[in-house]
């Protein structure tokens, strides 16, 4: 089923006060932890630019974008994406490799009392493997590791929106995957660095013709 892009606005909503002191402090803790592990640094853990990404989770929320409330995370750091997404209104979760991030994310999420777990493990769902082994060169996309869905006691047909950060390179698997395991009519939103936000509904090729 083809993927089709979903145009976000040039000017996203802003960031209000209270979501700008939980963006400075997630900040300050992924810095910390950062330095923190620079002797045994997780490679593939880059933030994403915390301010850009709430403005699209805003619209897509205040403009009933998504066919229901479940979020997911794929790679999900240090969880900021996550509790903004539980901020706007979103019944959202998160998957991690790293358990130490985890850890991170937990704690971020406990402070401001949000509901908004990070579950350890392979974001790659049985069945994925091949498509994951195109870029096997990077960890969060390995195969092997605990099995979150099942943690969760949700598969990936059951999530409206995930959200991912794909590095160079991985946009077109991370792609891939969403289209293979997503319902049609979930959205996918991808951060992409300085390309900023990118969103896709996925859509029957039935629908995607008329």
């Amino acid at each position: 089923m083809p993927l089709v892009r979903v145009n976000l606005p040039d000017v996203l909503p802003p960031v209000p006060p209270e979501v700008e002191r939980f963006i400075v402090d997630a900040r300050s803790r992924i810095d910390s932890f950062i330095e923190s592990r620079l002797d045994e640094p997780i490679h593939s853990f880059v933030p994403s630019d915390f301010s850009l990404v709430y403005g699209a989770l805003r619209h897509v929320a205040d403009s009933h974008l998504a066919a229901g409330p479940l979020f997911c995370e794929w790679g999900s750091g240090a969880g900021a994406v996550t509790c903004l997404a539980a901020m706007v209104g979103f019944d959202a979760c998160g998957i991690e490799f790293e358990p130490d991030l985890v850890e991170l994310s937990t704690r971020l999420a406990g402070n401001y009392n949000l509901k908004a777990p990070i579950y350890q493990g392979n974001l790659v769902p049985h069945g994925g493997q091949k498509i994951a082994e195109e870029v096997s060169e990077f960890e969060w996309l390995a195969v092997g590791g605990d099995d979150p869905y099942g943690q969760m006691e949700r598969q990936i047909d059951d999530f409206d929106v995930i959200f991912a950060y794909p590095w160079p390179g991985e946009q077109r698997v991370i792609e891939r995957l969403f289209d293979r395991f997503a319902f049609d009519g979930a959205l996918l939103m991808t951060y992409n660095g300085i390309e900023g936000m990118r969103l896709f509904r996925k859509h029957s090729a039935k629908e995607a013709r008329g």
